[in-house]
Formats: structure tokens, sequence, C-alpha cells
């Protein structure tokens, strides 16, 4: 080889040597979803693009999958056909079917460190009572959310109700809804199409009876305060007037209420910004009213690790979620989109306390923690669910007696469960 060849090739292989990365990085895939609120996408990619900058060593390609269950189905759908998928975001009662069909691991076999462990024991334990099975933690709360009361205080006051003063009670809720159906609106609407399930576990929790055991084994449908509970529900429209008859759609919900449609509406927190950036009418935010006691289901999502990825991928995506769930991080969330912040660490910002002091109805959610209770989640979660999905609207649109529809609903959860027992 000549000298000028040989120059040739060192200065190439020079070149090559500088345009080459000084290391590979990680890459992962997370599964979100986005389903309720305003423009998620932007805030959780701004979250990504914040952690990239401080981990130039791992990429992030978040891939958005509409609502949970058609994030679930996107995600395991990828996983079966051996694409990457190292994290995502689902429901928080997903776990059990994802333990089953042996998917994800428990974040305490990631963790190792006094710092990690610290981390995993720093949420609110309200939030983490679907995600910890049998002594394990298989799911980390992130979007997570309670229902909660939006009333339109104009109208309040138009119907010579105090403003400040939204229903404690059930009787109180009928009461008051009364005064507020007027003029082509109603005066309350609680969504019974998209999650039907999670209205009607808070109406019977309110009725004192919780809809499952906490081991996933059994349910409690046709409990006759369970049945009473549906009665009620179908009676604020039947018989109270209060309430549309047949079904409210859960996504046009918010819609209506900031047209005036309804006085007052149940819905997630993750409305709240949304809610306060768009309402021309002062509103206010409380807990849900109680009968024999109150009380909401927790809601929302939760992180899961994938198992089928490798050390280096399990690593990178538990710093990506620490990442997330931060103190600081949780709440400049909870502040762009009305969910809680998920630790009570996130509370003690100076952001957080500043955005609550202004604007305290974004304490609602969180305080309702003290009353909440793990949302509805078995073995065979999606078909029993679906099952009493049927038999809630079957109900509401009076296609069922709601002691018929809840009794087949038992019915074909006993067979669902009874292998699982």
């Amino acid at each position: 080889m000549t000298t000028l060849n040989l120059k040739s090739v060192l200065l190439a292989g020079g070149i090559a040597a500088l345009a080459a990365p000084a290391f590979a990085k990680t890459e992962l895939t997370m599964y979100y979803p986005i389903a309720v609120g305003g423009a998620l996408t932007e805030v959780v990619d701004g979250i990504v693009a914040d952690f990239e900058a401080e981990n130039p060593d791992i990429d992030v390609t978040a891939i958005y999958a509409g609502n949970y269950d058609d994030t679930r189905v996107r995600a395991l759908s990828a996983i079966g056909s051996g694409e990457p998928a190292q994290l995502a975001v689902m429901f928080s009662i997903d776990a059990y079917d994802l333990i089953e069909q042996d998917l994800i691991i428990p974040f305490d076999d990631v963790i190792s460190s006094d710092e990690e462990k610290a981390w995993l024991n720093g949420f609110y334990p309200a939030l983490m009572a679907n995600g910890q099975i049998e002594g394990k933690t298989w799911g980390v709360p992130f979007q997570r959310s309670t229902i909660v009361a939006y009333y339109n205080k104009d109208m309040f006051e138009a119907a010579g109700l105090d403003p400040d003063h939204p229903p404690e009670t059930w009787d109180e809720m009928v009461e008051m809804g009364k005064a507020l159906t007027k003029n082509g609106a109603y005066g309350l609407m609680i969504p019974s199409t998209g999650y039907p399930y999670w209205m009607f576990q808070a109406l019977a929790i309110q009725n004192g009876k919780e809809l499952m055991s906490s081991d996933g084994l059994h349910t409690y449908f046709d409990d006759p305060a369970v049945i009473e509970t549906l009665e009620f529900w179908k009676g604020l429209s039947v018989d109270h007037k209060i309430m549309p008859e047949g079904t409210v759609e859960w996504g046009t919900l918010r819609q209506a209420f900031l047209e005036g449609q309804t006085a007052m509406m149940w819905h997630s927190t993750g409305n709240l910004t949304a809610v306060k950036n768009e309402a021309n009418f002062d509103f206010g935010v409380a807990t849900l009213p109680g009968n024999v006691r109150k009380g909401s289901p927790t809601g929302g999502g939760n992180f899961y690790l994938f198992k089928n990825s490798t050390d280096e991928e399990k690593a990178a995506a538990l710093k990506l979620i620490r990442f997330m769930t931060s103190p600081e991080q949780a709440a400049e969330w909870s502040i762009a989109t009305g969910y809680m912040g998920v630790s009570p660490a996130a509370y003690e910002t100076d952001a957080l306390k500043a955005y609550t002091a202004e604007f305290p109805p974004a304490l609602v959610a969180r305080d309702q923690l003290e009353d909440a209770v793990a949302e509805f989640s078995t073995f065979e979660t999606a078909r029993v669910r679906d099952g009493l999905n049927n038999a809630i609207q079957s109900a509401l649109t009076g296609a069922k007696e709601p002691a018929d529809a809840l009794g087949e609903a038992q019915a074909a959860a006993e067979r669902l469960l009874k292998p699982y027992r």
C-alpha cells in the first residue's frame, strides 16, 4: 500500500470513529393511553424530552394508543408479535390479567438500593392498592384519579342554592337536582358508557357495599345493597327526573357540562384542567356525596414493566418510571392535567403548593383518598367487568329490572372466577 493510500485509510477510519456514537443507547418503547383531558400527548412528550436530556444514553419512543383498553390490546399485540415493548401505562385494574398471562414482573425484582425502596414506598397507599397483589408490587401509580363532582355555581345561584354548598348526601343531591332541573337543563349527569362499572362502584360504596373481594376471587353483584344501588341510579332519571333517561355518554359529558346542559356531573379528576381552561362560568369541585358513607374508587393507570426485555432495558425503564413519578414531575403533571400527584411529596413541591393555593379544587381528588377504595378488579377482569357493564346499561335503559340484570352478571362472574379459587 502506498503512503498516500495508507493516509487515506487512516483518515477515513478517523472520520468513521468520530461519526460513531461513543456508546450504544438503550431503546425503550412505552405504550401510553390518551383517553381524557386536554393535549396530554404534548405533556408526556415534554416529560420524555426532559428525561432524555438528563439521560442521553436512553432513547424513549412513546406510542399513544387510545383509551386504556386500546392500550392494553396494542401493547400485548406488539409483545405477541415480537415487537419491542418494555413498559406501559395501563389500567391499574389490569394487574391480575397481566400476572396471569405472565407478561409483567414485580417492581420488587428490579429495585435493590435503599433509595429505590424508599421511592417504591413513597406513594399514597390508596393508589397502591390495585398494584399490590400477594405481597408484591406489580404496578406503580402515575395517571391516577378519583371520581369527583363538578358543579356549575352560576346555575346553583340561579336556582336559589348556596354555590358553596354542593350536595353531601344522596338526599341532598336529589333535592338540589330537582331545583336545578329547569330551562332544558338537567340537575345531574352520571356517565353510563365508557366506564359504567366505575361510577356504579362509587354508588355502591356510598351505599355501604363493595362489589368485589380484595383477593379478586369473588363478586357481590346480587347483594341487596348493590341491587338497591342500581335501583337508585335508575330512579334519578325515571322517578326523580333530574337526569336523562337511558345512558349518558362518557366522552361527551364534559362538553355537555361546559355548555350548561347539566348543573352537576360526576367525572374523572383527569378532566379538571380542561374544565378550568374552558368553562365560561364559575364552577366548583366536590367530593362525591354519600348515603351510608362517602367514597369513590380510585381510577386511572399504573406503570408496568414487561417481562420480555433485557436487564439493561428493565433498568432503563425503571429509571424512566422513577423520573416520571418524581415529586417535581408528578406536580407538573397534576397541574397540566388535573390528575392527582401520586405521592405526598408531590404536594410539598413549591409548584403544587402555589397552584393549589391559587386553585383549591386541585386538592379535592387527593383529599378524597381518605374515603377511597381500590378500583373494581378481579381475575378475568375484562370479562367480569363487561358483564357488570351490560347489566348496568340494560337496567338504565329499561331492558331489564336491576335485580334480574345483576343476578345474571353475578352468575356469569361465578362461572368465570370459579377456576381461580
